[in-house]
Order: C-alpha cells, then sequence, then structure tokens
C-alpha cells in the first residue's frame, strides 16, 4: 500500500470496515478490534492516524510488530490473522493492519482475570457481542442443514412481527411466557434459519422478520400441537 492508498482511505473516514488509531496501544485493545473485524466483515486499523483523519505517524519499532502480533496470537482465541505493511510518512510510519472475515468465529479476547468476550462491528463502532450473536456466529461455521419446528411460541412472535418492527429477547419471553434463556434459545435458532434477522445496538439486540431475498429457505417439521390445559 502506498501513501496515497493510505489518504484515501482516512478521505472516506471511519466506518464499519475501517478504523483509526493513533497509536499502538495495549494488546488487549487492539485485540478487541481485531476480534470484532474478524467476527463481522473484515476491516483495516491504520495506526498513526488521529480520530480526525490526521496523519501523524508511529515511531516503527520492532517494538509495535511484536504489540500487533501478540495482540493478533495470544489475546484473541482462537488467533486471528492478520496482515501488517508500514506505509512510510515524515521519517515515521502508517501501520496497516488488515484483517479478514474469519471462518473460524467467533473470536474472543482473552483477558487475564477477566471473563473472555467476544466483539462485533457496529457502525463505525467495536461492541460486545451479546449471547445471542455468539450462537449465531458459531453456528454460521458448521455447514449443515437446520430443521426448525413451529410451534405456537414461533407463531406468536411471527404474529408479532407482522404488526411491530422489532423485538427483543425480554419482549419475546414476556409475551410468550418463558424464561429468558428459552427465549433466547428460539430466537437463535429462527435467526439460524434465515427466518428472522439479528440487529446489534451499543447496549442491545432486537430481532426482526427476514426479508424473502435473505437467507436460504429452513426446512420446517409439522407444527407442534399444544395439549389442551386441565
Amino acid at each position: 500500500m502506498r501513501l496515497r492508498d493510505v489518504v484515501n482511505l482516512v478521505e472516506e473516514g471511519e466506518g464499519f470496515e475501517l478504523e483509526f488509531k493513533r497509536k499502538v496501544s495495549s494488546p488487549e485493545k487492539i485485540a478487541r478490534t481485531l476480534s470484532a473485524f474478524a467476527n463481522t466483515g473484515g476491516g483495516i486499523i491504520l495506526f498513526g492516524v488521529d480520530d480526525d483523519g490526521s496523519l501523524v505517524g508511529v515511531d516503527s519499532e520492532k517494538t509495535e510488530a511484536d504489540l500487533l502480533r501478540h495482540a493478533a496470537d495470544h489475546h484473541c482465541d482462537p488467533p486471528v490473522p492478520i496482515s501488517v505493511e508500514y506505509v512510510p510518512y515524515h521519517h515515521r510510519d502508517i501501520i496497516v493492519v488488515s484483517v479478514e472475515e474469519s471462518g473460524e468465529k467467533p473470536h474472543f479476547v482473552v483477558n487475564d482475570g477477566e471473563e473472555d468476550r467476544a466483539y462485533i462491528r457496529v457502525k463505525d463502532t467495536t461492541v460486545i457481542a451479546s449471547r445471542e450473536v455468539v450462537k449465531v456466529l458459531r453456528d454460521e461455521r458448521a455447514e449443515r442443514g437446520l430443521t426448525v419446528s413451529i410451534g405456537e411460541n414461533e407463531k406468536r412472535l411471527f404474529a408479532y412481527l407482522e404488526t411491530h418492527d422489532r423485538i427483543t429477547v425480554k419482549e419475546f419471553a414476556s409475551a410468550v411466557n418463558v424464561s429468558e434463556r428459552r427465549a433466547s434459545r428460539i430466537l437463535t435458532t429462527l435467526v439460524r434459519a434465515g427466518v428472522i434477522r439479528i440487529h446489534t445496538l451499543e447496549k442491545t439486540d432486537y430481532f426482526t422478520l427476514a426479508s424473502p431475498a435473505e437467507g436460504s429457505a429452513p426446512r420446517r417439521t409439522s407444527p407442534r400441537h399444544t395439549p389442551p390445559r386441565r
């Protein structure tokens, strides 16, 4: 990559697949962005670029390269493959780190003494992946057919989404009178089948009906019949 290419990227501004960092910071912080890009659609990190798009460069030394590799190999589980390029800039360097979308999702960030977390990109932000998103990411790499049973809970979900734009795990659990854990399991199964979509905000997820063109149609079994209550 040449300096002109870097400038072109910077002019696009930070976004879903591009992040600026003024300097090479702690491996843990770098690992969060690597995890997010690998778990989502891939992306590029430009080190030596300020948040406002100003090129400042970094003093590129072996320690910077070691930090990047350490973040990718030891603070991400499984490790995230990265490509590192150095673009000269006024006796310093712009470090370009490229991450491909992974086929081994989800990638977690390993923090000593803390719970391992997976991250994803939402617009131009790196956010923690919810339990539901992690389940969906795990299933993306499983190349197997998915059979979906459509019961009363699923029917009530579809009826709700015909008249409402979205629903959360908590709202669905309340609507069908099941635990949030069970509601989560039902929703993620339907996401994996391509029937509904999951959307992530910074602090919560919500679900919508998938459009006819999205995903592959799931194989459905006959509806379950709920026995009459006595």
